[in-house]
Formats: C-alpha cells, structure tokens, sequence
C-alpha cells in the first residue's frame, strides 16, 4: 500500500513540474552581437564588385595655379607594402576600392628568397637579390635595413591598375624614356593620380645596384624604397598622399621630390 502512494505521488510531482515548464517563459538563444566596423573603416573599403572604367577626378584650381583633386588617404597595412597603399589610393580615386589584400592577391606570388649582402665602398649594400619588375623581393612584411624584404617596381601594378579600373594606366622609368617632372605635373594638372617612387622619409641614403638572381641583369635601389601617390600641384609643390606610419598628406618642394623620385630613375605610375 505504502509503494503505491508513493508511486501516485510521484507520478503526481512529474505532472505538475511539466505543466509548470509549459507555463514559464520560453528560453531562446540571443542573437549574435553583430561585428563591429573597424576602428579606421578607411583601412577596409569594400571591394568594388566589377570594376569599369571611370572618368578622371575633377581637379579644383586656385587663381594662384594650385591644383589639387581628390584621393583619399590610406596607410600601408603590410610593412613593407607602399606600393600596394599607394596604388589603392590611386585606383580609389577613380571610384575603384579594393582592400589591399586584395590588391596583393592580384600581384605576382613574392620571391620571398633572400639576398646576398656584402659591402661596396664601405657601404652595407646587397649583391644580388631578386627581380622587382617581377614581383614583390623578399618577405613583405620584413625590414628593409635589415634587410628582409624590399619591393617591387612598376611593371606588376601597371597590369593590376590597367585591369582593375584604369585600362589606360601606364607606367616607366627615366627622362630619356619621357619620365621628366614636367610630364608628371602635367598629369596632376589633368587630374591624373601618379605613384612615384621615392625614399621613405625623403631621407638620402646610399644608392647602389645590385643583380638578379635568374636574368643576371641589375637592379638600382636604396634600402629604404617607398611609394607615394601625388593629389596635386603648385607652382613650387606637389602635394603627397604618404602611406607611411598612420598616413598623411602634405605639400612638399618640387625640388626636394624631384631629388627623391631621381633616386630610383624617375619611375612612376599615372593612373587615368
């Protein structure tokens, strides 16, 4: 008798607990908290979905003959990665962004081989390396004194440019070849964004050669090469978009950017 008033209480407390359960408030799962936007968005463009051909920046000119368009301001996220900074500027200002990884996706695979260093003149210089008008020399986000890692010159980011936005880029080196600062100013009074290479800083280092590993052909550089992308000009200035440190654009001397850019035989990219 006793088992059997325990077994009707039991069966009597199960009861109850599933009609309390049903009674209570349904328990659901929150919703995931959504991911917030980066700190520096302008770091992380969303990528345009198909690139087409756009018209050249609108430049503003002053009485005073100051010309200036507009291109946004992108620091470099790789460390040694200027010229991918510089050349997502330059496409950004014709209404083309990509993130910079995706830019580097689109480039060669790096030589990511490292180089033979030796002296020259009592200079720390580098002997033979790979071929920047290739691909990207060395671990791109190594150091350049060091060095680890270096760059990469204009052939590869012309294709990039010319099929990502700016079929008409083109790209070269040296004054005999038309590379002269007057042409360069006459593209920024056009509106044209140009990438140039120049020393970081505008330091002058040492300046040297040194020669492939494959094509045994040389190469001239310093170790601290950058990139930047000219938004416009003066009668006595261009005006810089740098990708180095945070980024940053300022006015600097033409005579001072012309020294620079001569360090690596005026060679440069005008995107239009």
């Amino acid at each position: 008798m006793r088992t059997a008033i325990l077994f009707v209480l039991t069966i009597v407390l199960l009861v109850a607990g599933t009609i309390a359960v049903f009674a209570s408030p349904r328990f659901t799962i929150a919703a995931a908290r959504p991911t917030p936007s980066p700190l520096f968005v302008i770091e992380n463009p969303a990528p345009t979905p198909s690139p087409t051909p756009t018209a050249t920046p609108t430049p503003t000119v002053t009485p005073t003959g100051i010309v200036t368009f507009n291109v946004p301001v992108y620091k470099q996220l790789r460390n040694l990665d200027c010229e991918t900074a510089a050349l997502q500027m330059a496409l950004s200002a014709l209404g083309h962004t990509y993130t910079q990884n995706e830019l580097i996706a689109m480039q060669p695979p790096p030589d990511t081989r490292q180089p033979v260093m030796g002296t020259v003149s009592g200079h720390k210089a580098v002997l033979q390396w790979g071929n920047p008008y290739k691909n990207f020399v060395g671990n791109i986000d190594g150091a350049d004194l060091i060095p680890t890692g270096y760059g990469i010159y204009y052939p590869p980011l012309v294709a990039v440019a010319q099929s990502h936005g700016a079929p008409n880029a083109i790209g070269g080196e040296g004054a005999e070849n038309g590379w002269t600062p007057a042409r360069i100013y006459a593209e920024l009074a056009a509106g044209h964004p140009v990438m140039a290479w120049t020393e970081t800083g505008w330091a002058h280092p040492y300046v040297g050669y040194w020669t492939t590993f494959d094509e045994k052909i040389k190469i001239r550089y310093s170790l601290i090469e950058h990139v930047v992308t000219l938004s416009g000009v003066s009668p006595t200035q261009v005006r810089v978009n740098d990708p180095w440190h945070s980024g940053s654009q300022y006015w600097f001397s033409k005579a001072e950017f012309e020294a620079s850019w001569a360090d690596f035989n005026n060679m440069a990219i005008v995107l239009k």
